[in-house]
């Protein structure tokens, strides 16, 4: 005759086993979500932009507030999802571990590269932008070969597709690697380097805030990069099939070309400042 006491006991048991059991499923699943479906269930959009980079990003120290062409098409693509857009702050440098680590779900403005695009996945371009430079006073240089010398010296912001050119491009010249393009460029002024790379949009901007720098070369040959959005790299692409419809039906509309026109006369750019032949 089997006791009610064990019975009991056995049937405690199972439960136990069972809610063990349950608990790394329920986990899981939860884990398992995609980035689509927790924007549409937590009804929040989570992006980062960077300070100091007009006309892509710009924070206004007094009162916090994000504007910028890139700022611009994050609201637009949160209330085109009607979801509120959470917005933090990052570096160039950063933004690739901010999506792997999952705090972000979407970065406007990554330049995708082979290195990049082993860990993240990128959309469809929303513009091209050429490599450029700026000077120093009384530095000269107009091909890539020229910069391209033990003499010279190159400031970048590290980890950005700045430094990556450069490395690639320049091997024979000294590359001093800065935390921000900010640091970068005040190098340049101060002398201790000769030239900043930036992609063009950015190095205008610089030359625009600060008129005491030399001037905006694009060395010959010419080479572009385009700017995309990145996304956290999963198994499930719908997010970013998804971001790719929304880029192209605005650029097809024009949104995206006016937004990027409209924040460049924000900080003083026009499409007229551009150097012969070369475009967005």
């Amino acid at each position: 005759m089997v006791s009610r006491r064990l019975v009991g006991s056995a049937a405690g048991l199972a439960l136990a086993m069972a809610a063990t059991a349950a608990t790394p499923a329920s986990a899981q699943a939860q884990a398992a979500e995609t980035t689509f479906d927790r924007i549409r269930r937590t009804k929040k959009l989570r992006a980062n932009a960077v300070a100091g980079a007009a006309p892509y990003y710009h924070k206004d120290l007094a009162t916090g507030q994000w504007r910028g062409f890139y700022i611009d098409l994050l609201k637009m693509l949160a209330e085109e999802l009607e979801v509120e857009l959470e917005l933090g702050e990052t570096t160039w440098g950063n933004a690739v571990l901010d999506l792997q680590s999952n705090k972000i779900d979407i970065f406007f403005g990554l330049n995708p590269t082979p290195k990049r695009a082993l860990v993240v996945d990128f959309s469809v371009p929303c513009f091209s932008n050429a490599f450029s430079f700026i000077t120093k006073r009384g530095f000269a240089a107009k091909t890539w070969d020229e910069l391209n010398r033990p003499e010279v010296k190159l400031a970048v912001d590290l980890g950005s597709s700045q430094d990556q050119v450069v490395t690639r491009l320049c091997p024979k010249a000294q590359v001093a690697r800065f935390k921000s393009a900010d640091e970068a460029t005040i190098a340049v002024q101060t002398g201790r380097a000769d030239a900043q790379c930036l992609v063009l949009i950015l190095a205008l901007s610089a030359k625009k805030k600060n008129p005491a720098l030399g001037d905006v070369i694009v060395p010959t040959p010419v080479f572009a990069t385009t700017s995309n959005a990145g996304f956290r790299r999963e198994a499930d692409k719908t997010w970013r099939d998804y971001v790719n419809t929304w880029i192209e039906f605005n650029k097809g509309l024009g949104a995206v070309r006016s937004a990027i026109v409209t924040n460049m006369e924000l900080v003083g750019i026009s499409e007229s400042d551009f150097p012969p032949g070369v475009t967005l």
